[in-house]
């Protein structure tokens, strides 16, 4: 029995963990007290990884489709016909025909995505669809406009802030800030500091609140521009701020204070003079702002996004100590060699939807479309990177048609999962924690490093993912030759030798760089016993020189020794350590802009009509239409300590508890004449499924809560040769069984300006014992 120090996989978080590993198994989880960062925190879903690791579905062996059973074979079959595959493929229909969906457990094991993503360009496709762009293209796209990256994001600067303002946001129940409920806990307790949550229901976080705005849903974009109207018509905008740090401010006044502000919070079912009061004490005191699914995943999601750096902007509170502050990462920020503009005209836009690509994705939602459409480049092969598509994304019916229809689909997943059944082959990756995996967290003032050992030894002939993909690659050819001379000085654990050779190498190969990782896997991974290390070995070594300055507040040592250095601290330091920092008395937040001049742009023309949509009169038009038909609101967007990703295979990690079940206010179960626990069927416009309803004030009165992530569905499974060698089979029955969701939670939606916005689309409850239906929209 051994302890090791490793991270929890379940969320990007990757709070620090002590595994206590008997018999190749992990049989005790704790927090890890050492882990700089998190210090010994830890959520419930961390704490019952042992359930994502060990459990019946996890794969062992490379498998292929046929007829209706899988077969288990080798690994050089399966590279040798997946590459056969997809040559004849691009061939054929040209590098579009070719697409990867990624995300998912790779928040856990991101260290084969550059692989995968080498992999996708070195075929000639771009395709790269991805949960970040289902959720958080509004937000990247309005950054990219606003700060000039769309890589570029702010944050609350927690230790500073004196208000909180908490949108949408639940943190006690997401834990997307480090030691969320430690430090909002805290933060609530402190009588000089000031929490305000603006949510529909009473959240785990709103009970904490100093101030509750129990907010309409679907009105969050009436209630910014509400604010933004107040701010400006009470003259409290900062205008040595605006003057010095923002540009566009004209555009913002022409629709900011015309605008009866008075009649949109009363639209938004909110106090007009408790309203104004957030806003005083917003511009009065060193305040931040955080919003998340509960506007990600709502009407004008992007326009809130841009209504959010418009408010934070003529508040003064971007980029100062206590707002919201640009996390520090390895690499300096200033202006970008290419504006998102310039680098959206290089990429493609899909054939049959035509969505851009943000921030290097493309949105999940409409690949079935992708796939099924009669454009001659469709995509007809995919590979899946430990994601879960047909659980993960809107309109599971549509999904299993397109996969269907497809020529090829390969999933590199750990678990058998629904998406996996569906594919021609599945490949056994190593989970986060069979590999080495992880990496850097920027923060601020520090940027964090925790790239973690393997814990437990891989069982079967599961692989790291980046050597999957450079199996794939090494057959299809994309690899060059490489002399002898690199591979003795990888394997001479010499690993300067080893650096100058490559260096070498590279200046003698112009095309090299375009498959660094390949040639990394191929020389150093082998030598060291992991790809994934190889290339974190070539990350430490090629820190920009301006990174000198951060690595030294660190306490390394500047100088040829430091890449070398920081590897070394990964061996040392399993807990995780700080890689880099900056002095907060002299250091300059808009460095971290990317515009040309330093300063954030307000002017965004291609949402101007859209703004003046956001009226009063206009948006009670909208949210009556179909009201009686709809008279109850749905969200699935709920964080919660009972779900988790379709990662988390095993139900027994909710043995006993109400993991997955309907949310009703008690009000409203008694006006339906509906009980708790009776089962209700849940019908959208893309599907429908049986659930139990849970009658409970986690539910706003007239807004019913499906749970996103669950932890398990039951489906029928292919049978026949499932060579697993676990305590279980994957065609075993499970009990108690958990109903197959089949519903869409949210809809890709095309608002003014073209730009994308997630909205809920429009489901209906009816009672399967034959009760009046019952309903509710948007």
């Amino acid at each position: 029995m051994t302890v090791k120090k490793t991270a929890c996989m379940l969320c990007g978080n990757n709070c620090g963990l002590e595994v206590t590993v008997e018999d190749n198994r992990i049989v005790k989880v704790r927090g890890d007290k050492d882990n700089p960062r998190s210090q010994g925190y830890a959520c419930r879903k961390g704490l019952s990884i042992k359930h994502y690791q060990h459990h019946a579905d996890r794969l062992y062996h490379p498998l292929k489709r046929v007829g209706n059973a899988f077969e288990q074979i080798s690994w050089d079959q399966a590279i040798e016909e997946i590459a056969s595959k997809l040559s004849e493929i691009v061939k054929a229909y040209g590098p579009r025909s070719l697409a990867t969906v990624a995300g998912g457990g790779s928040q856990g094991c991101p260290s084969q995505i550059p692989f995968l993503g080498l992999l996708l360009r070195n075929l000639g496709s771009q395709y790269i669809y991805s949960a970040l762009a289902q959720e958080l293209t509004g937000r990247y796209w309005v950054d990219g406009k606003t700060y000039g990256s769309q890589a570029l994001h702010t944050e609350p600067h927690m230790e500073e802030t004196d208000l909180l303002m908490a949108v949408g946001w639940n943190p006690m129940m997401s834990h997307h800030t480090d030691q969320s409920r430690r430090v909002l806990a805290k933060f609530s307790k402190d009588p000089d500091k000031l929490l305000v949550v603006v949510d529909p229901r009473r959240s785990e976080t709103a009970k904490l609140a100093d101030i509750h705005l129990e907010i309409r849903p679907g009105t969050d974009a009436m209630f910014y521009r509400a604010m933004i109207s107040i701010v400006l018509n009470e003259g409290w905008q900062k205008d040595d701020y605006i003057d010095k740090h923002i540009n566009g401010l004209d555009s913002v006044l022409s629709w900011g204070t015309d605008f009866d502000a008075a009649a949109a919070l009363k639209l938004c079912e909110l106090d007009y003079g408790r309203v104004r009061e957030v806003c005083r004490l917003f511009t009065e005191k060193r305040s931040s702002h955080r919003s998340d699914l509960g506007v990600l995943m709502t009407r004008h999601s992007t326009l809130i996004s841009y209504l959010e750096t418009v408010f934070l902007s003529i508040c003064g509170r971007i980029g100062v100590d206590g707002g919201n502050i640009f996390p520090v990462g390895v690499r300096p920020g200033g202006p970008a060699s290419e504006t998102p503009d310039e680098i959206e005209a290089k990429r493609w836009r899909t054939l049959a939807t035509d969505f851009p690509c943000i921030a290097g994705c493309y949105p999940p939602n409409v690949l079935p479309e992708e796939i099924l459409s009669d454009h001659p480049e469709r995509v007809r092969a995919v590979i899946v990177s430990t994601a879960n598509p047909l659980r993960s994304f809107a309109d599971t019916s549509a999904y299993e048609k397109a996969f269907e229809a497809l020529d090829l689909a390969v999933t590199v997943e750990l678990s058998m999962t629904e998406s996996a059944a569906l594919s021609h082959y599945v490949l056994p990756a190593r989970s986060g924690y069979e590999s080495w995996d992880g990496g850097m967290r920027p923060l601020y003032p520090k940027t964090f490093m925790h790239f973690r050992a393997p814990a437990l030894e891989p069982e079967g002939e599961r692989l790291e993912g980046g050597e999957i993909y450079t199996r794939l690659a090494d057959r299809l050819g994309l690899i060059p030759e490489l002399p002898d001379a690199l591979y003795q000085a990888a394997d001479s654990g010499n690993h300067s030798a080893f650096r100058a050779e490559l260096m070498a190498y590279i200046g003698s190969n112009p095309s090299a760089p375009q498959t660094i990782p390949f040639i990394l896997a191929k020389t150093l991974g082998k030598a060291i016993g992991s790809v994934h290390l190889a290339w974190q070995w070539f990350n430490c070594h090629i820190l920009p020189p301006s990174f000198n300055d951060r690595a030294a507040e660190a306490g390394f040592t500047p100088g040829p020794g430091l890449g070398e250095e920081i590897f070394q601290a990964i061996h040392d330091h399993p807990e995780g350590f700080w890689i880099g920092a900056v002095n907060p008395s002299d250091y300059d937040h808009f460095q971290s802009l990317a515009t040309t001049d330093g300063r954030i742009h307000l002017d965004l023309p291609e949402l101007r009509d859209w703004i003046r949509e956001i009226d009063p009169e206009r948006e009670a038009a909208k949210l009556e239409e179909d009201k009686d038909a709809y008279p109850l609101l749905m969200s699935s967007g709920l964080h919660w300590d009972l779900n988790a990703n379709t990662a988390m295979r095993d139900p027994e990690w909710n043995n006993g508890k109400r993991a997955f079940t309907a949310l009703m206010h008690p009000k409203d179960g008694e006006a339906l004449n509906m009980a708790d626990g009776q089962m209700v069927k849940v019908t959208t416009e893309a599907g429908s499924a049986t659930i139990e309803l849970h009658l409970s004030g986690l539910a706003r009165p007239g807004y019913i809560v499906i749970p996103t992530g669950s932890d398990w569905c039951t489906r029928e499974r292919p049978t026949g040769q499932m060579p697993i060698s676990s305590p279980r089979t994957h065609t075993e029955t499970r009990s108690p069984p958990r109903p197959c969701i089949d519903i869409s939670g949210a809809g890709l939606k095309r608002y003014s300006g073209g730009q994308l916005s997630l909205g809920i689309s429009k489901p209906k409850l009816l009672e399967e014992s034959g009760c009046s239906p019952i309903s509710w929209s948007l």
